[in-house]
């Protein structure tokens, strides 16, 4: 067992579902324009996706357990990923990139406290780092990205907090794309399905970086442009060859297929698609095997 891997069987997973993070209607009208929502979500029509989201993540026997609810944090907390990095030797606390995310990092950490969850350690400004620039290449190397979410400074101190227990980091550096008010992390364009094999959006990818997951031996299963805005790049998989991903994006979920996968899909328009919060986003695995 490990925590170390975004590829194995998901044993335990810490959620937040939406009744937590949205709390309610009006808060929900309060807050999506000014976190640059593309529109507003419906709380009704967000649980139901989100109870159809939950039963696949259990399908395979997960352990779930939930953030609390907390009113000093926004809705994006229900992209539970960003805010927290896991490793064998316990947990990172976050320093956020996006400012209105700040403190789900702290709320975070009492509940991995309630839950008895070591944390390793935290970072701290003017270092930034977001769990969705973070992802397993192998089970001792680390990508981590450069962009506007995650910085030099976060790099160097979670280089210096795992330097101990022999874990590469990879840096990756991101394009600046369509600037720091877009949501646009290393797994936008880089999901982990199985131990070499994942699925890529190569026209935003760095040279060295595709050069590097090739040159390890991986199988690549490309996005084209016209899945790439509906989240199709963004697969969390729930065992090796096995995932989840947001419906309405065929051509990726054929190629992953043909590649041998096993897919699941739901309608993520509410919880996914409006906050640009895809399956991995909205999971934050602790164990797998």
């Amino acid at each position: 067992m490990s925590s170390q891997s975004d590829y194995g069987v998901l044993k335990q997973v810490f959620l937040k579902n939406p009744t937590a993070a949205f709390i309610s209607q009006e808060n929900i009208d309060q807050q999506w324009e000014g976190l640059n929502y593309h529109s507003r979500p419906e709380l009704d029509k967000a649980v139901l996706e989100y109870a159809h989201f939950e039963s696949l993540l259990k399908s395979r026997g997960a352990e779930v357990f939930y953030f609390s609810s907390n009113e000093s944090v926004s809705i994006d907390s229900i992209y539970c990923r960003d805010a927290t990095i896991i490793t064998d030797h316990g947990a990172i606390i976050c320093h956020m990139g996006k400012a209105q995310r700040v403190p789900e990092s702290i709320a975070c950490r009492a509940d991995y406290n309630s839950h008895n969850i070591p944390v390793l350690g935290e970072i701290r400004a003017p270092g930034t780092i977001e769990g969705g620039d973070v992802a397993w290449i192998d089970q001792h190397t680390l990508a981590v990205a450069n962009g506007y979410r995650t910085n030099d400074e976060g790099f160097r101190q979670l280089s210096d907090l795992l330097k101990p227990f022999n874990i590469s980091l990879m840096q990756v550096d991101l394009p600046h794309f369509k600037g720091p008010s877009d949501v646009f992390h290393l797994m936008s364009i880089f999901s982990p399905v199985d131990q070499y094999k994942a699925v890529v959006y190569s026209p935003l990818m760095p040279v060295r970086f595709r050069n590097e997951l090739l040159d390890r031996g991986y199988q690549l299963i490309e996005v084209p442009e016209a899945e790439y805005d509906t989240m199709g790049c963004n697969v969390l998989a729930i065992a090796p060859s096995e995932c989840i991903m947001v419906s309405g994006n065929p051509i990726t979920q054929r190629r992953l297929e043909a590649a041998g996968c096993t897919v699941h899909t739901y309608d993520g328009e509410h919880i996914s698609r409006k906050g640009e919060g895809g399956p991995t986003c909205l999971t934050r695995p602790l164990v797998r095997i």
